[in-house]
């Protein structure tokens, strides 16, 4: 087994396991990730504590099916702003952040300036969202939305080398 470090941010062999078994499922026991990846409890422990204080391990989160807790909606917007002042973009992105039913913020490239992952629990709920986000804001230009017709796929998963 290969103990050098990766191009992956310093981690080895050892590490990238560890990730891909609790991406897998975060609660399992830290004797079983040894026994699959051969190293004791204590060094997989180690091992998970260094990547948390390093950031590597951003959250240890429960995933949440949004149809079981009463918010089916998933809706995707495109926001397009009118000034790309840094304390405007600021601004919007502190707003995004806040709000709860924004599951995803990116600020990307093209036509859009920002893209949107939301969850409501109904249509009337997601029109006061935008009444609130985006007609309050003067710096928003338009949006556009996309309301999810299935979940194919969600989640955070991030492929590991």
């Amino acid at each position: 087994m290969n103990r050098q470090a990766t191009p992956s941010g310093g981690l080895d062999d050892f590490d990238l396991k560890i990730l891909a078994i609790l991406q897998r499922d975060n609660a399992t026991p830290q004797r079983e990730i040894g026994k699959a990846v051969n190293l004791s409890a204590p060094a997989v422990q180690r091992r998970i504590r260094r990547m948390e204080e390093s950031g590597v391990i951003a959250a240890n989160v429960a995933v949440v099916d949004p149809d079981k807790v009463g918010r089916p909606i998933t809706v995707i917007v495109e926001i397009a702003v009118e000034s790309e002042r840094v304390d405007l973009l600021d601004a919007a992105k502190a707003s995004f952040a806040a709000a709860p039913e924004v599951q995803q913020c990116y600020y990307v490239t093209g036509e859009a300036d920002f893209v949107l992952v939301v969850t409501v629990a109904s249509m009337a709920e997601y029109e006061a969202l935008t009444r609130r986000l985006f007609f309050a804001n003067p710096n928003i230009r338009r949006f556009r939305t996309l309301v999810a017709m299935d979940r194919v796929k969600a989640g955070l998963t991030v492929p590991l080398a």
